[in-house]
């Protein structure tokens, strides 16, 4: 057995394929980002007045994930704080935080002690009352004077899990800062989040709005050629298969991220087999990963109420399938009031607090986002419109995904 896996280890310390890795990376920011130069443009045209010492407009950027924004956000940040550095009479200061890494945005609590902390300030975890906390919140930033811009990315998480009262809170914190101006950059992949927010906060913000349109193909394909040079050794991958990679990812949702993990994996299990060249048949193999690997990763990664819901719909889906079975009914679509009362009998059964239909509505948008179902709107005429939904997870990981869920229950 030793020789066995001294051979593997041999093998790998060969590395015929890659000659840089973290290129293929989600966190590696290139020196140049293709084909997002209009925004990235628009983007330091509403954050410039801040190099003059003003306050910039709020803004938010929307888009599908991978289409370039915590990129093109993070570039603008550095040139700004590059050029800042020249001025000295005013103090700019960018803080970025993703309200869902780290459970941040789950209560006004916690991204408020997230905040303090990149001040190089504490509270505690838990047992200040929230107000102390906000106090303490603008007592620091309003020491000095300065600058502040606010990037949230995620930040419909934030105004899901805690209130837009948060949001309205934030945009109107200029009123009680004496020498500090705060600006708010958002970004969501949601592009109707603020629809549902409160009007008053809405106008409270008086945002500028960027849209990231997702990438295509021949867009993708420059991507993946520009990372291709650095990342992989000479000969190891071709246009053809850069192309098909490109195609699949514009195919599902135009995601610059997608592609270039696709591409990240298809070199891994051509390293595994030990060849020097990636195939098209690492490429199908790497799309049937990355799937698997994406939807268990995302359920695993869910909250509780998460994962009742999705119990629910599995559930129902299993019962549609049986009853199909049996008179050969179609079944296996239903709708958002059988979703909620199976799930608030589900709850009731095991006394765990039941959301309201509104939240668990918000959760099934957000499956729908995440690819684990399909919601269709249907028409009723004058009895108003129903949101129907189709359970797609493949069939051959549906069986971990059930095993996932239920033993995160306590239970049965």
């Amino acid at each position: 057995m030793k020789e066995q896996i001294n051979a593997i280890f041999d093998s790998f310390d060969k590395n015929p394929i890659f000659k840089n890795k973290d290129i293929l990376q989600n966190r590696y920011s290139p020196n140049i980002i293709l084909h997002r130069e209009e925004q990235i443009n628009q983007i330091a045209s509403i954050l410039a007045p801040v190099l003059r010492g003003e306050r910039p407009s709020n803004l938010f950027l929307y888009g599908m994930t991978g289409t370039g924004k915590t990129l093109s956000i993070h570039y603008v940040k550095d040139e700004l704080l590059r050029r800042a550095k020249k001025n000295t009479e005013r103090k700019l200061n960018i803080i970025y935080v993703n309200c869902k890494i780290g459970k941040v945005a789950e209560t006004e609590y916690r991204i408020l002690a997230k905040l303090i902390s990149h001040f190089n300030e504490k509270v505690p975890e838990t047992g200040l009352p929230t107000d102390t906390v906000y106090k303490k919140f603008v007592e620091i930033v309003d020491s000095e004077e300065q600058l502040i811009i606010l990037i949230l990315d995620e930040i419909d998480e934030l105004v899901k899990k805690i209130s837009d009262d948060f949001l309205y809170n934030l945009t109107r914190l200029n009123a009680e800062l004496t020498r500090t101006k705060i600006s708010v950059v958002g970004i969501s992949n949601d592009t109707r989040f603020l629809n549902d927010v409160n009007p008053r906060v809405k106008s409270s913000l008086s945002e500028e709005e960027i849209v990231f349109p997702p990438y295509n193909a021949i867009q993708l394909k420059d991507i993946l050629e520009e990372r291709a040079k650095e990342a992989f050794k000479d000969n190891v991958i071709d246009n053809m298969i850069i192309a098909k990679c490109a195609a699949f990812a514009a195919k599902v949702d135009g995601d610059a991220r997608r592609a270039l993990d696709l591409m990240r994996v298809a070199g891994e299990l051509a390293e595994r087999d030990g060849r020097t060249k990636i195939s098209e048949s690492h490429i199908d193999e790497a799309n049937d990963k990355i799937e698997r690997d994406k939807i268990l990763d995302v359920i695993t990664a869910g909250p509780r109420q998460f994962k009742i819901v999705l119990n629910s719909i599995i559930e129902l889906n299993e019962g549609g399938e049986k009853q199909k079975k049996l008179d050969g009914t179609n079944r296996t679509s239903f709708f958002t009031g059988d979703v909620y009362n199976h799930y608030a009998q589900f709850c009731e059964r095991h006394n765990v607090d039941i959301l309201t239909q509104r939240r668990v509505g918000d959760i099934i948008q957000e499956m729908d986002m995440l690819g684990i179902i399909n919601v269709r709107v249907i028409s009723k005429g004058r009895h108003g419109r129903m949101r129907e939904i189709k359970l797609i997870i493949p069939n051959k990981i549906l069986g971990k995904a059930k095993e996932n869920i239920r033993s995160s229950f306590n239970y049965d």
